[in-house]
Formats: structure tokens, sequence, C-alpha cells
């Protein structure tokens, strides 16, 4: 590459330009070949390979790319989301055989190579950058709604509603962007926050056999399907991660709401922080005046007219705190979380529009940049400050640009190896890493100044220093200010709150407040549940150990369903559970029942709604079309099969049915089991504005997700006997009849295929099949994003150390396990008293087993559906040091790095090769 060393010597990696092109040579030479006469595009083809392994990666990929780089590298301008839609449809059609999530993400880093390149070569301000960024998502996410809206209209027809004087009307939705989206500031590997608003309730038209189903139904389906297309993992990655968390009630929440219910939320029950967020929030797609009515309806909540600028500022300080506590403190800056990073100078601008900008319309613009600019102008920042923030946005944004563009991940932290910080300095134009170094710490020093200034120095005094008309100089003001509530006082307020609203304000006794405060206290997710649905008041009281034998199917009896509709049984259905589940997590909160118990309540629970799904799965189409179906065998997996289900769980399944029947072959049984299964799943996992009751997942049934949802028991034995893989045997040994009939029968027959292929296979194969699957388990889940952080269930001397270890002695000894032996403890019992384990590894994988599933049973009830350790949640970790009697949670820390050191070292002595002599 001599005749090129010009174009190479100045880039920031010189040997990374060079190996692309090694590489893109090798498998592209004619293109290699074509790109060398043209110096202006293979300098600016090497400076993106310079600057990104990531589109290196894609242009050698893609060589294609190229001739489309060079028609496109001249063009100046911002590309708006019209231009960007028209390439889109053009790159559709050129690409019809991709699924769409495929094709949209093979879209979005085609455009990337345009925009990074502005970027690098520093063509566009950091404005004009994000602006282009965030234009190209909004492209995506309206084919991808458009895509979407015909899919569900296919099924149930398009969605009405009626006007003021009883008119027909077709209905709308806005996909709502808040954020860097909604300020339109998205970087390059941001994650997407969405609301889904439409216009009105009403109900669609339906079409042939499929029945007419509510606007809410309608219009939750569509978000799940938009959400699926943009945000589901292929091979090329997803186009965007997708965040629905931040819509009302958050992960309770229906992922869809009407105007008029999203409104009301806004106004009467969203915390400060929530409507904060508003602040930055547009119509990224679908219908604009939506998104229009809705926040002409909520503005003057989100800018109140009489809000104190003292509390507003204390308010966005609060929010900072928590988040800085939430994300912990890492030994390297943090670009965007860091003292002195970007969300410093965000919640300076935010902080300062809440405070004034509800007398002052002209202060309420979403982009940071923007917001700065009058803010100042309007006296609240001084020249100085706003020349000094302004360069360090700049600095900070084009830093994380580089850092995300590395490898395409979300990253915001500086390195740590002195030469890839070198890098990242020529990169950014820097004469070496100490001149970075030194830049970026003077940015952080000037913008914490100014947040200092703009907040105080501690969460109990907020220095009031504006010096707009009518506000004392700087610092000549000081606000003393009480100490903020807790959390927990602050949860049960709002779920007495929600309570009097729901119109039950004579219901609140002594005792149910009393109660409201301990759930409060203990559980914010169970919490946000009463908020969410304060109907459910009507039904705490104080449990007792009778709810021991309760049985969950007689509740559900009630709603029959084979004589209604599935969509009139899917809310009292949700009623039931929540009503039932609350009553579970109230015996937990109040100890009345042990772990093991309460996990066995949740498994009946579950077995209670998949039984009366199924039946009215099978009720329904039935009557759509008159083919009388036997009931399938519904068997459990995981959590399920075990009979530990616990909250969060997902429901692990296999459905089966009987061939033999008489109705058609195995391959039209399959069809007609199939649509069933389609609608038991939507009964059981849809969201519904009761929320719904459990995730689904099918993909452990023969050949995953390209098999059928329903099976034979012939080919599923055939699957087992012949092409199941180690890693599905060990899922098939958990395997449970979770249904009546002779479901319990056949699953003895499952048994033994597991038993004769297990038999088959030569144990050093199981051995090593099973090690390989738990280490990359670890590896893509498992491993810390630092030093501190934990992870219960995938990490190293985890929960599936154990899960992986009982199981492969489970295939190697089957003898030794009884059909009773269901849990991981059982079996561990059966292993000692049949000689299979040692006593002193029992007692480590037993006892430290014990101990990693009631801390996280622990964190599921205090924190939610998650599998992390929670360090930087201080009031969880001390209510779970307390409720499994440790004095502090240093000594909940300690007794966990103790179990995983030694549940691993148990884990590598039975996996090593050099234990084959153990095998039978």
């Amino acid at each position: 590459m001599t005749d090129h060393d010009f174009l190479v010597r100045d880039l920031p990696s010189p040997e990374s330009a060079e190996r692309f092109l090694l590489q893109f040579g090798e498998k592209n030479p004619s293109h290699l070949a074509r790109l060398r006469k043209n110096d202006g595009l293979l300098s600016d083809v090497l400076a993106l390979a310079s600057n990104s392994p990531l589109l290196a990666t894609t242009l050698i990929q893609n060589p294609e790319y190229i001739g489309w780089l060079g028609r496109k590298r001249s063009a100046s301008a911002v590309r708006d989301k019209e231009e960007l839609l028209e390439s889109l449809a053009r790159f559709a059609m050129t690409n019809s055989s991709l699924e769409p999530n495929v094709m949209f993400a093979r879209f979005r880093r085609r455009e990337l190579l345009r925009i990074f390149l502005r970027d690098v070569r520093r063509l566009g301000t950091i404005a004009e950058i994000t602006e282009e960024i965030s234009n190209l998502a909004d492209a995506i996410l309206e084919n991808a709604l458009r895509i979407a809206r015909q899919m569900v209209d296919n099924r149930n027809g398009p969605p009405f509603e009626s006007d003021a004087k009883g008119r027909e009307r077709a209905s709308g939705l806005a996909v709502v962007s808040l954020g860097k989206l909604g300020s339109k500031e998205l970087n390059y590997s941001s994650d997407v926050d969405l609301l889904f608003i439409y216009s009105a309730d009403g109900k669609t038209k339906g079409t042939g056999e499929r029945p007419a189903v509510t606007n809410t139904e309608y219009f939750v389906k569509v978000a799940e399907t938009v959400t699926r297309l943009v945000g589901n993992q292929s091979g090329e990655g997803a186009a965007y991660r997708i965040d629905l968390r931040l819509r009302p009630r958050g992960r309770v929440g229906a992922l869809a709401l009407s105007l008029k219910e999203t409104t009301r939320y806004y106004l009467n029950e969203a915390r400060n922080w929530e409507r904060q967020v508003l602040i930055r929030s547009r119509c990224s797609a679908g219908n604009t005046e939506i998104f229009r009515k809705f926040y002409a309806l909520v503005e003057s909540a989100v800018y109140a007219r009489d809000l104190d600028p003292a509390a507003a500022l204390e308010e966005v300080y609060r929010s900072k705190k928590k988040i800085d506590e939430e994300s912990g403190s890492g030994a390297y800056f943090n670009v965007k979380l860091g003292r002195g990073g970007i969300r410093e100078i965000e919640f300076i601008a935010q902080a300062l529009q809440l405070a004034f900008g509800g007398r002052d319309r002209w202060l309420r613009a979403p982009h940071t940049l923007i917001s700065l600019a009058r803010l100042t102008d309007r006296g609240y920042l001084t020249e100085s400050e706003h020349t000094e923030l302004a360069k360090a946005y700049d600095l900070l944004r084009r830093l994380e640009h580089l850092l995300q563009m590395e490898h395409g991940l979300q990253t915001h932290t500086l390195p740590s190896e002195p030469e890839k910080l070198e890098l990242l300095a020529r990169k950014a134009g820097f004469a070496d890493a100490e001149s970075l170094r030194n830049e970026v710490e003077a940015a952080a020093d000037a913008v914490n100044h100014v947040f200092l200034r703009v907040f105080g120095e501690d969460a109990a005094r907020v220095r009031f220093g504006g010096f707009g008309p009518g506000v004392a100089e700087p610092d000549a003001t000081h606000i003393e200010l009480s100490a903020p509530p807790s959390p927990a006082e602050t949860l049960s307020a709002r779920i007495i709150s929600a309570i009097e609203k729901y119109g039950a304000a004579d219901g609140i006794s002594d005792e149910r407040r009393a109660m409201i405060e301990r759930i409060a206290a203990v559980s914010p997710a169970f919490s946000e549940m009463l908020a969410a649905m304060p109907w459910l008041a009507e039904h705490l009281a104080k449990p007792d150990a009778g709810l021991e034998q309760t049985d969950y199917r007689p509740r559900f009896e009630g709603l029959a369903a084979g004589d209604v509709e599935m969509n009139s049984v899917m809310s009292p259905m949700r009623r039931v559970w929540a009503r039932s589940i609350l009553e579970i997590a109230a015996a937990d909160i109040y100890r009345t029942l042990p772990v093991a118990v309460i996990r066995s309540l949740q498994t009946r629970l579950a077995e209670a709604s998949v039984d009366f799904a199924l039946r009215a799965a099978m009720a329904g189409h039935r009557r759509r079309s008159g083919i009388e179906m036997l009931p399938p065998a519904v068997f459990g997996l995981g959590k399920l099969g075990s009979g530990t289900l616990d909250y969060g769980s997902d429901l692990d399944m296999v459905i089966v049915f009987d061939e033999e029947q008489e109705g058609g072959s195995a391959g039209e049984l399959a069809e007609h089991y199939g649509r069933m299964i389609e609608t038991f799943v939507t009964l059981l996992s849809s969201m519904t504005r009761e929320g719904n009751l459990y995730r689904v997942d099918l993909r452990l049934r023969p050949y995953g997700k390209e098999g059928p949802t329903a099976v034979s028991r012939g080919s599923l034995i055939d699957y087992i006997l012949e092409h199941a893989s180690i890693w599905e045997l060990l899922a098939y040994v958990q395997l449970r009849a979770v249904t009546d009939g002779d479901a319990a029968d056949f699953e003895a027959a499952i048994r033994e295929a597991i038993r004769q292929r297990a038999a088959a296979e030569p144990p050093e194969k199981i051995r090593e099949d099973c090690r390989t699957m738990r280490l990359r388990l670890e590896e893509l889940h498992g491993t810390p994003k630092s030093g501190r952080d934990v992870n219960l269930k995938f990490g190293a001397g985890g929960l599936l150390d154990v899960y992986f270890i009982v199981r492969y002695l489970q295939l190697l000894w089957p003898d030794a396990v009884g059909a009773e032996d269901r849990s991981t403890g059982a079996k561990l019992k059966a292993f000692l008293k049949d000689g299979t384990i040692e006593t002193g590894d029992f007692e480590v994988l037993s006892g430290g087993h014990s101990f990693l599933s009631e801390l996280d049973h622990n964190v599921r009830l205090t924190v939610g559906r998650t599998s992390r350790y929670p360090r930087t949640n201080r009031h969880a970790l001390a209510v779970i040091a307390e409720r499994m009697g440790l004095p502090s949670p240093e000594d909940l820390l300690n007794q966990l790095t103790i179990h995983r050191h030694d549940i691993r070292a148990v884990f590598e002595g039975v996996f090593t090769p050099s234990n084959a002599a153990n095998d039978p």
C-alpha cells in the first residue's frame, strides 16, 4: 500500500487502516481495485476504518456500500425524516427477502457510514450530527409503524372510534419519543424511550374469522409489533434498543393508552420526575396531531406557573442524586454520568426550565443547547457559564460518539488502558492522552462548578443562584430545605392518593393503611402495582397461615371461560390473578409463610392460570372452527417444571397433542392446535389495562422457533431420541405435567426417552457439552460490567452452576432421582442418599443454592425481576439483609462471595476431564 501512504500516515490508527485494506482486498479484490482509483473516496473509507472497527467490518461484509457512500459523501445538508423514509423504501425494495428487523438493522448501519464520516471529518456541528441520527430513528420507527399496523389490520381489522356527534371515524396512534430522541439529541448507541398514545377508545371491524377487538388491545398489539420489529436481535443485531419503562405506571402499565387516559395520568398521578421527562418529548412517528393535543393538555403540569423555583431545583436534584446512586461510581471518568458530565449539563438546563418556564414559554425548548442559550438570554446563566457548558457538551458528546462507534456498544467510560486512551486522544484530535485528560478534567470542573452554583452542595440545601429578572444575585439567597421524605413514605402516599381518587377513601382503614406502609417499605414493585390498580386495596387483609392450602382454580371457574368471548375474559382473569398474587406477596412481606411455600403458591396460581387459559382458548377455537379436539398436555420446564415459580418468572412450556385422535392428520391437527395456542398465549401474556400475567416462552419445543408451537407425542419422543442437543436434554429433565388428564402417564414416556438418549451418548461428551454451554451463558449474560457487579443467576458460582451440576448428574444417574424429586434441593438430597455426590460437595451445593435462591427471591420481591445483585440500592439491601437474618448489607455481600467461590470450586471439580473415571 505504498502508493497510498500519504492517506494513512496521519490517521489515528494507521495499523487499523492497513489491516482493513488487507482484509477488504482478500475478500473483495475487484471492489478494492475500483476504490484505489478514487483517492478522495479511499481517504474517507480509511478514515472510517481507522476510527471505527465496527464500520470497517460493515464495509468488508458489504462492499457495495462503498459505491453508495461515494455518491452520498459530498452531501453537506442534514437529511430529514422524509428523505430517509424515501431511502429506506428503496433499500427495502432491493432487499425484499429480508425480515423487517434485519432490514432495519442493515439500513441503519449503512446510514451510519455517512453520518459518522461527517462526524469524524467535522463536517457538521454536534447538534447537526445528533439531529440526523435522530431523523434516522424517526424514519425507521415510522416505517415499522406502517408495517405493524398493516399486520394487525390484517388480523383484526382497522380500529375506529366515535366523535363528539357519535359519528364513526378511524383511530390513530402517536409514537412519542422521550429523552435524547425526544430532543433530537440521539447518539449512536442510545436506547430509544417511547410512549404509545392512541386517539380514543373504540373497537376494530374484525376480519373474517377474526373477531373485533378493543382499541386498547389493537394498539397494544401494534406497540408490541413495533417494538419487536425495531428492537428484536438478529444476526445483524437490532436497529435500536427500545425502552418502554417510562410509560405511565412503568413496567406494570399498558403498552398503549388512549389520549384521555394518558392525559389523566400525567395530570393526576404522575410523579414530578415523570413530568420532567416530558420536557424532551415529541412525536417521532404516527399521528402528530394526537401528540399536539396531548402536550397542550399537560404542558401546564410540566411547567407550572405557581411552582416555587427552589422546589423545582430540589426535585431535579433528587432525580440526579437517585441516578448517581443507581449507576454507582467507577474508577474511570464517565462522560455521561460522571461529575461534570453530560447528565449534569442536561439537568442544569431542565431544572432552570422547570423553575422559570411556567412563566416564560420561550424557555420551553427541548434541545439542551437551545435551552442553554435561551436561559442565558434571560439571565439565568452568565455568558461565561453558557460558553463553558456548550464547549463541554460538544467535547463530551464527541468523545461519547467515538467510544460508542468503536464496537457499537452503549459505553460512556474513558478507557483505563494507556494505549486505548492514547488512541482515543488521537481520534478526538488531541496530541496525546495527557492533553485529552487535561481538557476533559477542565470541562468537567467547569460544568460541576455551574451545577453546584445552581443546585447547592448537598441534598438538604439548595443554593438558588439565578440572577434573571426579579431574582437575587448569585449566592445571595440561601433557601433552607427539609430532608426529603423516604422512598417508602413517598410510595405509600402515592398509593393512598390513588385509592382516594379511585373512590375508596372510606375504605382505607387503619389496618389497611398500615399494610400499605408495610408493603411500600419492603416492596416498591408491589407498591407500584397497588398504585396502578387501586381497586386491589379492597382485597387487602392481613394474611393467615390458612393461605397455604389455597386452591386457585375455583377463583377462575366463575369467569365461565367456555361461554364468553376471549376479549371479555382477559380483564376479569387479570383481576383474579392480581388479587391472588398480591395476597401471596402480602404473606411474604409479613413472613406468614416460608419462602418455599410462597413459591409453591405461585406455582399453583400459574397452573390455575394455565388451566383456565387453555380451556378458554379451546372453547374459543371450537366456536370458531366447529372442530372438537382433545385438550393438549402442557408440560412445564424451568421453575414451572420444578414447582418453584417466583415473582416475574417466565412460563417455560412444551405443548403436546395426541396424534391418534380423530379430526385429521398430525399435520392438520398441529395447525389447529397452533391457532388455539396463539389464543392461549395471548390470554396469559397480552398486555391490557390490568397488565399481563406471565411471559410465555415456548422456545424449548422441538426445533425451537422453527418448529410448530404444538407437537405430537410421537414427534416429541422422536426428537428427544434422535435430534435433541445435550443442552436441550438438560432442560427436558425438568419437564413436569401441569395440566390434568393423561399427561402424567406420557411424562413417564418422555423420561424414558431422555434416559435412553443420555445412555447412548459418551459421558465425556455430555460433560463437555454441559460445561461449554454453562460457560457460554456466563460469557453472554454473567460477565460483570464492573468488578463489583454480580449476576446471581448467570455469573460464576451463581445459580446456573448448581442447576447444570444437578441436571448433568440426573442425565448420568437417572435412577438416583425419583419422579417426586422436582426441586433442586430435593434432587441434591437424592444424589447424596444414592452416593452420587460426597457430603462436602452436597453441603456446598445445598447451602449455596439455598442462600442464592433466598437472595434471588428477596431481590425479586424488593427490587423486581432482575438477576443482578442490587449493589447500589442501599434501601433494598438493608431490607434483604434483615429478611435473611443478617446484621448488615456488608454481611450479605460477604456471604454471597463465599457461597459463589465455593460453588464454582465444586463446579470445576465436577466438570474437569480428570473426573472421567467417576462417570458410569
